[in-house]
């Protein structure tokens, strides 16, 4: 059957003004404290750094082939030192925080107050999730030093649904259960900049940085926490979205498997090939 040019048109239109409802939802409805942030009430800004990111991924590489690497050391040095500070500024406030206004650590709902230690709590979380953005700098590295073979998926993965993740975090969620993660991701980070500002200074410091693989094991470790703590919180009588919850469960799942098949690749083959 023949359908009319006028339906059509008026499906359309309805498909575009759901689609309009839908993201004027997405902007009204986050939390009214953290949208005058920056990169916090629309996604468009942060969709922008995202697809930018993409598009540096894959000409960057196609720019330097015929160029010679670009000598970062003391950049990376005060890159990797600075971003130790950064990450410790934020343990402390995610521990400090959660401390003072005893949050729990089986359930814990977002306190959207503007009492003094909320909006506190809320704003560690935005400084979390401008350390994604400003994290997004490894890849440029990489890039520049023509280490194009640590452009793995797990690390371009990692990079940018972080961003995308703490975004929601920061629009919606900005305290509650979230602080956890953010407490111990930045704490493994402390430990994980540390380790790359040192290796920046140079090959002799290679016989004391034979730790590396731990700090892969610190990284699986902190996931399964996360897993423990997000599916008790999943199945429990809390006030905390369940949305929110699945999509940390599954991230940290996938995190998991990615994590584990790079130690299992980097440590573990590399001992049989020997």
């Amino acid at each position: 059957m023949e359908v009319h040019p006028f339906v059509t048109g008026l499906q359309v239109l309805t498909i575009w003004e759901k689609a309009q409802f839908f993201y004027q939802g997405i902007l009204e409805n986050g939390d009214k404290r953290t949208d005058s942030w920056l990169l916090v009430y629309s996604p468009a800004p942060i969709s922008g750094i995202f697809l930018c990111y993409l598009l540096i991924i894959w000409a960057g590489p196609k720019l330097m082939a015929k160029r010679q690497p670009v000598n970062l050391k003391l950049v990376l040095i005060v890159y990797n030192l600075a971003m130790v500070c950064l990450s410790a500024y934020m343990f402390y406030e995610f521990t400090a925080v959660s401390w003072m206004s005893r949050y729990s650590l089986l359930c814990q709902p977002v306190d959207y107050s503007d009492s003094p230690l909320a909006v506190r709590m809320a704003r560690v979380c935005w400084w979390f999730y401008f350390s994604k953005v400003v994290e997004l700098s490894d890849t440029m590295f990489f890039i520049l030093r023509k280490k194009n073979n640590q452009l793995t998926f797990l690390h371009v993965y990692h990079h940018t649904t972080m961003i995308f993740n703490w975004w929601a975090g920061v629009k919606y969620v900005a305290g509650g259960q979230s602080f956890l993660i953010g407490l111990i991701n930045s704490l493994v980070h402390v430990v994980m900049y540390l380790y790359y500002g040192l290796a920046a200074f140079g090959p002799h410091m290679t016989k004391y940085l034979w730790w590396k693989r731990y700090l892969t094991i610190l990284q699986l470790v902190q996931f399964f926490i996360v897993i423990i703590h997000t599916a008790y919180n999943l199945f429990a009588d809390c006030d905390f979205p369940d949305s929110m919850n699945m999509i940390v469960l599954a991230y940290s799942v996938s995190l998991i498997l990615l994590f584990s098949h790079f130690y299992y690749r980097s440590y573990l083959t590399s001992k049989k090939t020997i």
